[in-house]
C-alpha cells in the first residue's frame, strides 16, 4: 500500500523529540523540523522508497527532516539536472547541502557537471554543495575514471585560498583534501603535501563540540587502518 505525504510528515513529526531539535539547531538547521535522528529516519526507507514522486514530494516541503528523508530514498539516476539545481537552491542550511543534495547529486548522471558548475557559484551553500559533490563522486568511483589533472588543479585551488573562503567552503575544500589523500593512491602524497600545507583549517561550528578534522592527521589514520584507496558503494547515508 502507498503512503501518502501526510501520513509520512505524521510520522516524521511523532519521530521528532525537542532534545534532538534543539541540537541540530544548534548545528545550524532552520525551521521547520521536527527533530528526528538519522537512525530513525533510516526506518521509514523502506516506506518511501518505491515512490520517486513521495521523495520529492518530501523535499519540496522544506522540512529538514522530511528533506533528509528525500535524500535516502530518491533514486539519483531518475534526477534531473534542473531537479538537482532546484534542490541545491532549496537546501537551506549545511547538512541538507552537503550530505542529502551532494550525496543524491554524485550518484547522479550530472555528477562532475553540477560539481563544477557550483563550485564557481558566489553563493556559499551552493559553492559548498559543488565541493562537497565532488568529493562524494571521489569516495565511489574507480580512479580509472577520475580525471587526476582536473583533481590536481583543485587541491592547487585548496592550498592557496582555503583560509580566505567562506565559512563552510572552508569546510568542503578541507573535506575534499582528506577525501583525495584517502581514495585515489596516485594522489595520496601530493594530498599529503597540500594536508601538511594548510595545516589546521578554521571553520566556525557554531554552538557545537563539533571540530574540523585536520587533514594530514586524518589521512594517516586511515593509512594505518590499511583503507587507502578503499572505495565507497555509495555516498547516500
Amino acid at each position: 500500500m502507498t503512503v501518502t505525504l501526510d501520513e509520512v510528515m505524521a510520522k516524521l513529526e511523532a519521530m521528532g523529540t525537542e532534545q534532538t531539535k534543539k541540537t541540530f539547531l544548534r548545528h545550524g538547521a532552520q525551521e521547520p523540523l521536527f527533530g528526528v535522528k538519522i537512525g530513525d529516519l533510516k526506518r521509514l526507507v523502506k516506506e518511501v522508497k518505491k515512490d520517486q514522486q513521495l521523495a520529492r514530494a518530501l523535499f519540496d516541503t522544506g522540512n529538514s527532516d522530511a528533506m533528509y528523508l528525500a535524500g535516502l530514498t530518491v533514486d539519483p539516476s531518475a534526477m534531473t539536472k534542473e531537479l538537482l539545481q532546484s534542490w541545491a537552491q532549496k537546501a537551506h542550511w549545511h547538512m541538507i547541502v552537503e550530505c542529502t543534495v551532494a550525496g543524491v547529486a554524485a550518484e547522479s548522471p550530472y555528477a562532475l557537471e553540477l560539481a563544477r558548475e557550483w563550485m564557481a557559484s558566489s553563493e556559499e551553500m551552493i559553492a559548498t554543495c559543488g565541493w562537497s559533490t565532488y568529493l562524494h563522486y571521489i569516495s565511489i568511483t574507480p580512479d580509472m575514471k577520475l580525471d587526476n589533472e582536473e583533481l590536481r588543479r583543485m587541491l592547487a585551488i585548496v592550498e592557496s585560498t582555503v583560509h580566505q573562503e567562506r565559512n563552510r567552503v572552508r569546510y568542503a575544500m578541507n573535506q575534499f583534501v582528506i577525501v583525495v589523500g584517502s581514495y585515489v593512491l596516485a594522489l595520496h602524497d601530493e594530498a599529503m603535501r597540500v594536508a601538511e600545507a594548510i595545516g589546521k583549517v578554521n571553520v566556525n561550528m557554531g554552538e557545537t563540540a563539533c571540530k574540523v578534522p585536520e587533514a594530514a592527521a586524518y589521512i594517516r589514520k586511515v593509512e594505518a587502518a590499511g583503507k587507502l584507496g578503499a572505495k565507497r558503494k555509495t555516498c547516500i547515508c
